[in-house]
């Protein structure tokens, strides 16, 4: 089990070592003003084949858009989850370690998120009520890949029930399958831009994922 551990944190810390190498290669790879108002595009050859391939799906766009409030509920769950075990435990240390890193985590997830709204490093490939917006990396496949797993791991040490355990496995797979899959072809992102969170948001997920299990002992609070 200790070996497993070791194992998802080194993938883990590769995949983030890999989303960086990734994000500097597209600053510097393929440059063209091929995007909207001519606006800078790495990797521009394949993007915009990619985009004229799928071409664009409002609907779709919307329709994830809208979607993407499903993670933020789930992060305001295991908050009021947090707080619960505060209030009648009295003390923050005494919050489960895992739901504490859960906390440390999503702001971690927010930070990025914030970074790369303040320093864009792809402009999506069309204008949004007229106006460019940042891509790079996608936000909602950002956010759906870094929480709906959290769903996920924690309902598997905290449920027995493997008849709910398994629903919300499929419904976890299937959600952030649809999600990815949706804003890929509606056309609101370059490619580039949803390869980027999966790099990102499956590094972050395993290194939580390996500290949560480190901490806990290996102990589910079932």
């Amino acid at each position: 089990m200790k070996e497993i551990r070791r194992k998802e944190l080194l993938a883990g810390i590769v995949l983030l070592a890999t989303f960086a190498l990734w994000t500097v290669l597209i600053r510097h790879i393929d440059v063209q003003n091929a995007g909207p108002l001519g606006s800078k595009i790495g990797f521009a050859a394949i993007n915009v084949w990619f985009h004229r391939l799928t071409g664009v799906y409002m609907p779709i766009y919307t329709i994830t858009d809208w979607l993407g409030l499903v993670p933020i509920i789930v992060c305001m769950g295991f908050g009021l989850l947090g707080l619960v075990q505060l209030i009648k435990r009295r003390s923050l240390l005494k919050v489960d370690p895992d739901i504490q890193l859960l906390g440390v985590y999503y702001v971690v997830v927010i930070l990025g998120y914030l970074l790369f709204e303040k320093v864009p490093i792809n402009y999506r490939p069309i204008l949004i009520d007229g106006n460019l917006e940042a891509s790079y990396p996608s936000s909602t496949a950002l956010l759906v890949l870094s929480v709906m797993p959290t769903l996920k791991y924690q309902v598997d040490r905290r449920i027995a029930n493997p008849v709910t355990r398994k629903a919300i496995t499929a419904f976890v797979f299937d959600f952030s399958a649809f999600m990815v899959l949706g804003r890929l072809i509606s056309g609101v992102h370059w490619v580039t831009d949803i390869i980027g969170s999966v790099f990102l948001s499956t590094g972050l997920y395993l290194i939580y994922r390996f500290m949560a299990e480190h901490t806990s002992q290996e102990k589910p609070y079932r």
